[in-house]
């Protein structure tokens, strides 16, 4: 039987628990292990993440009235050795679909009537546009500086938006402070861990497509949301030895924000948060940064800086050659050209474009 553990303690709770961490202040995991990958157990007939549902915990057809689309994007061959994986193209704009539609459709099935959740704006859009497909109601918070445009695409959903006056990590302190005080679920996309079995199908799509995985890839990590997934992925098609090696990793942080750059004892150092144009990964306090740090991943792993002067130009860079992406997504790309400008890279590689560039428009 699926369920949730703490971390610290292992206390057990059930999957319809409403409380979104333990008792004891510790986080959850999920107790599930996936039938071994098979790509004949993937159903083809789905264009969604749903195609994967062989290898997700929740059982039933209940996501058949919540999907928006989400997922099956292009992984598209960019400069030499390069791929791109186009997960800006979501019905949201931004990666966090995947997550997104896991976790709510979770939420409808233990019947959750409203959901609080603090966001730098993706995942808040994200959130709100599948609690309107659900017909649950939801509050985000955002940090003051949140971009307008992310604002408004909240509210269209019909979400209510708090801009709270404070920094990212401050905000969702206060949102949690909320939850709890007027007992509305959280829906978290960092506490939650079914989120992360939505972000894990970015490389079942990547072995799927390409019928391999590329050698190395470079991730951003704010809160580690694509990280987590992306590895569970990796060591269920290794352990189903679909692959033979493990690609290298390189987890992205802003230069003005990396508490996992240089961190020891896999702790965190003690940052504070400076002003960056890669807003979606300036998380001073990442939740999961033991987990992050931990050994649940057996390749290479490597934490890079991005310099806030790449930014800007590598966001151009893109958009001279068709891809508009906003701030934080380019910023992955920066890391990579600051990496091989003083790196020898072996193998190919694989960048995930995140969010759409309307989003981060001032």
């Amino acid at each position: 039987m699926v369920s949730f553990v703490c971390t610290a303690c292992g206390k057990e709770y059930p999957l319809d628990t409403l409380d979104y961490r333990c008792s004891c202040g510790g986080l959850f995991r999920l107790d599930f292990t996936p039938p071994r990958f098979r790509t004949d157990l993937i159903d083809t007939a789905q264009f969604n993440i749903y195609r994967y549902r062989a290898f997700f915990p929740l059982a039933g057809d209940g996501w058949r009235d919540i999907t928006l689309g989400e997922g099956c994007t292009s992984t598209v061959a960019y400069e030499r050795d390069l791929f791109l994986k186009l997960d800006y193209a979501m019905p949201t704009l931004s990666f966090k679909d995947r997550g997104a539609s896991l976790l709510i459709r979770h939420c409808r099935d233990i019947g959750v009537k409203k959901v609080l959740q603090d966001s730098s704006g993706n995942a808040g859009n994200s959130i709100a546009a599948y609690c309107a497909r659900a017909r649950i109601a939801c509050e985000i918070y955002v940090p003051k500086g949140t971009s307008p445009k992310k604002i408004r695409m909240i509210e269209s959903h019909g979400a209510t938006v708090t801009v709270f006056d404070g920094t990212r990590d401050e905000t969702a302190d206060a949102c949690r402070r909320k939850a709890l005080a007027e007992g509305i679920y959280y829906a978290n996309h960092v506490y939650n861990p079914l989120f992360y079995q939505g972000t894990k199908t970015y490389v079942y799509e990547v072995y799927e497509q390409l019928g391999r995985i590329p050698d190395n890839l470079f991730i951003p990590v704010g809160n580690g949301t694509l990280l987590l997934g992306c590895q569970m992925a990796l060591m269920e098609l290794f352990a189903s030895k679909v692959i033979r090696k493990l690609p290298k990793l390189f987890l992205v942080q802003s230069e003005r924000c990396a508490p996992l750059y240089g961190a020891d004892d896999g702790k965190p150092r003690d940052v504070v948060p400076g002003p960056t144009y890669a807003e979606g990964i300036a998380i001073g306090r990442p939740m999961r940064a033991q987990e992050i740090l931990g050994p649940s991943y057996a390749g290479e792993r490597e934490v890079i800086l991005v310099p806030e002067r790449g930014i800007l130009p590598a966001r151009d860079r893109l958009a001279r050659d068709g891809f508009f992406v906003e701030h934080t997504t380019a910023a992955t790309y920066a890391a990579y050209l600051d990496y091989i400008s003083g790196h020898e890279l072996e193998g190919d590689v694989l960048i995930p474009l995140c969010g759409a560039g309307l989003k981060s428009e001032k």
